[in-house]
């Protein structure tokens, strides 16, 4: 069902062209309007959660394409940032980022599959995490490498990845016993 909230969505997803079409630009404001596009999206993620409770708008679609539409948006854009930066500094926390996605996704699809989903659901350090790495990849995109802000864009990117680690481990040990169960099965 298109409501607001999946109408916010799918703005989201259509907004990621646009922030690598406006970073890779040949333009002195290319970082800007690619920490702007940035931005609109993450506060597109936040007010499409807040609506769909807001007005009981919550969908299975919504629920299905609400996660899909954050761990595009930010992979897509630290593999730009990777490109740009090259170097290992940046590198490192942008895979564990995207690493943890990658298995905490796998993880809740198996839970849902055993029917345990309850075990995997979003916690507060996620919320943490995702506000961190979204604040920092916007100071990242808004300057070129080198930079005092992306300097302390790059510190908060570390933080979100810490905090990656953190809550993977808390999602990990929430799910523990159905794990081992399914190791024996």
């Amino acid at each position: 069902m298109l409501n607001i909230p999946n109408l916010l969505t799918l703005f989201r997803l259509g907004l990621i062209p646009f922030i690598l079409l406006a970073y890779y630009w040949p333009s002195e404001t290319k970082y800007m309007w690619a920490a702007g596009l940035f931005a609109l999206a993450a506060a597109t993620d936040w007010l499409d959660g807040y609506l769909a409770r807001k007005l009981d708008q919550a969908t299975a679609f919504g629920a299905f394409l609400d996660p899909v539409a954050d761990k595009i948006t930010v992979a897509v854009a630290l593999v730009a940032l990777v490109e740009s930066y090259s170097e290992l500094w940046l590198t490192l926390p942008a895979i564990v980022i995207i690493s943890r996605e990658i298995v905490i996704s796998a993880l809740r699809e198996w839970m849902a599959e055993t029917g345990k989903s309850a075990h995997v659901a979003v916690s507060y350090i996620g919320k943490v995490k995702t506000t961190m790495q979204m604040g920092s990849i916007v100071l990242l995109l808004a300057t070129p490498p080198g930079t005092l802000v992306s300097l302390i864009g790059l510190v908060m990117l570390y933080v979100a990845a810490v905090l990656t680690l953190w809550s993977m481990v808390l999602y990990l040990s929430a799910a523990w016993m159905q794990l081992k169960k399914g190791m024996t099965a």
